[in-house]
Protein backbone atom coordinates (compact mmCIF):
# COMPACT_ATOMS: atom_id res chain seq x y z
CA UNK A 1 0.00 0.00 0.00
CA UNK A 2 1.54 3.70 -1.27
CA UNK A 3 1.71 6.27 1.41
CA UNK A 4 -1.60 8.40 -0.42
CA UNK A 5 -3.32 5.47 -0.07
CA UNK A 6 -2.98 5.16 3.41
CA UNK A 7 -3.59 8.71 4.04
CA UNK A 8 -7.11 7.89 1.92
CA UNK A 9 -7.89 4.86 4.41
CA UNK A 10 -6.96 6.61 6.99
CA UNK A 11 -9.10 9.92 6.66
CA UNK A 12 -12.11 7.53 4.92
CA UNK A 13 -11.97 5.53 7.96
CA UNK A 14 -11.64 8.58 10.13
CA UNK A 15 -15.04 9.73 8.37
CA UNK A 16 -16.14 5.90 9.15
CA UNK A 17 -15.71 6.47 13.13
CA UNK A 18 -17.22 9.97 13.46
CA UNK A 19 -20.67 9.11 11.25
CA UNK A 20 -21.40 5.31 12.08
CA UNK A 21 -24.03 5.09 14.90
CA UNK A 22 -22.18 1.94 16.15
CA UNK A 23 -19.01 -0.23 15.16
CA UNK A 24 -17.85 -3.45 15.93
CA UNK A 25 -14.67 -4.60 15.84
CA UNK A 26 -14.17 -8.38 15.66
CA UNK A 27 -11.09 -11.16 15.03
CA UNK A 28 -12.04 -13.30 11.14
CA UNK A 29 -8.92 -15.42 11.72
CA UNK A 30 -9.64 -18.60 9.58
CA UNK A 31 -12.23 -17.52 7.40
CA UNK A 32 -12.83 -18.48 4.23
CA UNK A 33 -13.68 -16.33 1.36
CA UNK A 34 -16.67 -17.43 0.82
CA UNK A 35 -17.76 -16.94 4.36
CA UNK A 36 -16.38 -13.20 4.45
CA UNK A 37 -18.43 -12.49 0.91
CA UNK A 38 -21.35 -13.89 2.42
CA UNK A 39 -20.99 -11.91 5.81
CA UNK A 40 -20.41 -8.56 3.52
CA UNK A 41 -23.02 -9.42 1.19
CA UNK A 42 -25.50 -10.01 5.07
CA UNK A 43 -23.99 -6.80 6.03
CA UNK A 44 -24.71 -4.42 2.91
CA UNK A 45 -28.25 -5.86 2.58
CA UNK A 46 -29.12 -4.72 6.44
CA UNK A 47 -27.75 -1.25 5.65
CA UNK A 48 -23.86 -1.85 7.03
CA UNK A 49 -20.76 -2.10 5.49
CA UNK A 50 -17.50 -4.26 6.84
CA UNK A 51 -14.52 -3.55 6.58
CA UNK A 52 -11.33 -5.55 6.92
CA UNK A 53 -9.06 -3.23 9.29
CA UNK A 54 -5.41 -2.66 8.73
CA UNK A 55 -4.55 -2.68 12.69
CA UNK A 56 -2.16 0.58 12.44
CA UNK A 57 -4.03 2.75 10.10
CA UNK A 58 -7.24 1.92 12.27
CA UNK A 59 -5.51 3.17 15.53
CA UNK A 60 -3.93 6.32 13.98
CA UNK A 61 -7.81 7.18 12.60
CA UNK A 62 -9.38 6.35 15.89
CA UNK A 63 -7.16 9.50 16.98
CA UNK A 64 -9.25 12.38 17.72
CA UNK A 65 -12.59 10.52 17.37
CA UNK A 66 -15.71 9.52 19.81
CA UNK A 67 -14.62 6.07 19.61
CA UNK A 68 -10.81 6.27 20.17
CA UNK A 69 -11.23 4.34 23.47
CA UNK A 70 -11.58 1.23 21.35
CA UNK A 71 -8.12 1.01 20.07
CA UNK A 72 -6.92 -1.46 22.07
CA UNK A 73 -8.96 -3.88 20.17
CA UNK A 74 -7.15 -3.56 17.01
CA UNK A 75 -4.21 -6.70 17.25
CA UNK A 76 -4.41 -9.50 15.31
CA UNK A 77 -6.63 -9.70 11.98
CA UNK A 78 -9.67 -7.23 12.62
CA UNK A 79 -12.49 -6.30 11.11
CA UNK A 80 -14.63 -3.49 11.37
CA UNK A 81 -18.75 -3.66 10.85
CA UNK A 82 -20.46 -0.62 10.73
CA UNK A 83 -23.62 1.63 10.29
CA UNK A 84 -25.70 4.42 10.32
CA UNK A 85 -28.39 2.90 12.67
CA UNK A 86 -26.84 1.81 16.28
CA UNK A 87 -28.64 -1.19 15.96
CA UNK A 88 -27.95 -2.74 12.44
CA UNK A 89 -24.13 -3.60 12.59
CA UNK A 90 -24.31 -5.61 16.48
CA UNK A 91 -27.23 -7.33 14.87
CA UNK A 92 -25.52 -8.63 11.65
CA UNK A 93 -22.50 -9.54 13.26
CA UNK A 94 -23.97 -11.43 16.21
CA UNK A 95 -26.27 -12.91 13.70
CA UNK A 96 -23.62 -14.17 11.82
CA UNK A 97 -20.96 -15.37 14.32
CA UNK A 98 -23.64 -17.54 16.06
CA UNK A 99 -23.89 -20.06 12.21
CA UNK A 100 -19.96 -19.19 11.96
CA UNK A 101 -17.54 -20.18 14.85
CA UNK A 102 -14.56 -17.90 12.99
CA UNK A 103 -15.79 -14.72 13.61
CA UNK A 104 -15.50 -13.50 17.28
CA UNK A 105 -16.67 -10.27 18.50
CA UNK A 106 -13.95 -8.65 20.81
CA UNK A 107 -16.17 -5.07 21.34
CA UNK A 108 -17.12 -1.67 19.76
CA UNK A 109 -18.20 1.51 20.14
CA UNK A 110 -21.65 3.48 19.99
CA UNK A 111 -21.11 7.13 20.00
CA UNK A 112 -18.63 7.91 23.00
CA UNK A 113 -19.46 4.71 24.20
CA UNK A 114 -17.23 1.63 24.10
CA UNK A 115 -18.66 -1.66 24.46
CA UNK A 116 -17.43 -5.12 25.52
CA UNK A 117 -18.49 -8.23 23.80
CA UNK A 118 -21.18 -8.87 25.98
CA UNK A 119 -22.36 -5.37 25.65
CA UNK A 120 -22.33 -5.74 21.56
CA UNK A 121 -24.38 -8.90 22.43
CA UNK A 122 -26.49 -6.95 24.31
CA UNK A 123 -27.03 -4.41 21.73
CA UNK A 124 -28.03 -6.85 19.30
CA UNK A 125 -30.78 -8.53 21.06
CA UNK A 126 -32.60 -5.01 21.10
CA UNK A 127 -35.72 -4.09 18.12
CA UNK A 128 -34.08 -2.30 15.18
CA UNK A 129 -35.17 2.08 14.81
CA UNK A 130 -38.13 0.13 12.23
CA UNK A 131 -39.10 -2.22 14.30
CA UNK A 132 -39.30 0.23 17.10
CA UNK A 133 -41.26 2.43 15.13
CA UNK A 134 -43.74 0.16 14.33
CA UNK A 135 -44.47 -0.78 17.29
CA UNK A 136 -44.77 2.66 18.58
CA UNK A 137 -47.38 3.21 16.43
CA UNK A 138 -48.79 0.20 16.77
CA UNK A 139 -49.53 1.77 20.31
CA UNK A 140 -50.77 4.95 19.26
CA UNK A 141 -53.34 3.23 17.02
CA UNK A 142 -54.50 0.95 19.51
CA UNK A 143 -56.24 3.44 21.83
CA UNK A 144 -57.84 5.37 18.39
CA UNK A 145 -59.02 2.24 17.32
CA UNK A 146 -60.73 1.62 20.24
CA UNK A 147 -62.75 5.34 21.08
CA UNK A 148 -63.51 4.69 17.63
CA UNK A 149 -65.07 1.27 18.33
CA UNK A 150 -66.56 3.45 21.66
CA UNK A 151 -68.38 5.84 19.87
CA UNK A 152 -70.27 4.27 17.04
CA UNK A 153 -71.24 1.31 19.29
CA UNK A 154 -74.13 3.41 20.76
CA UNK A 155 -75.02 4.81 16.78
CA UNK A 156 -74.88 1.52 15.80
CA UNK A 157 -76.94 0.20 18.37
CA UNK A 158 -79.97 2.50 18.12
CA UNK A 159 -79.58 1.19 14.27
CA UNK A 160 -80.24 -2.00 15.57
CA UNK A 161 -83.34 -0.55 17.56
CA UNK A 162 -84.97 1.41 14.98
CA UNK A 163 -84.01 -2.16 12.70
CA UNK A 164 -86.09 -4.01 15.00
CA UNK A 165 -88.91 -1.56 15.69
CA UNK A 166 -88.89 -1.82 11.52
CA UNK A 167 -89.86 -5.27 11.59
CA UNK A 168 -92.17 -5.41 14.52
CA UNK A 169 -94.23 -3.01 12.38
CA UNK A 170 -94.01 -5.16 9.13
CA UNK A 171 -95.39 -7.69 10.42
CA UNK A 172 -97.91 -6.27 12.52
Amino acid sequence: MERAEKREFVTELSEVFKASGSVVVAHYAGATVAQMNDFRSKMRAAGGTVKVAKNRLAKIALQGTEAEGITNLFKGQTLIAYSTDPITAPKVVMDFAKTNDKIIVLGGSMGTTTLNADAVKSLATLPSLDELRAKLLGMIQTPATRIAGVVAAPASQLAHVFAAYAKKDEAA
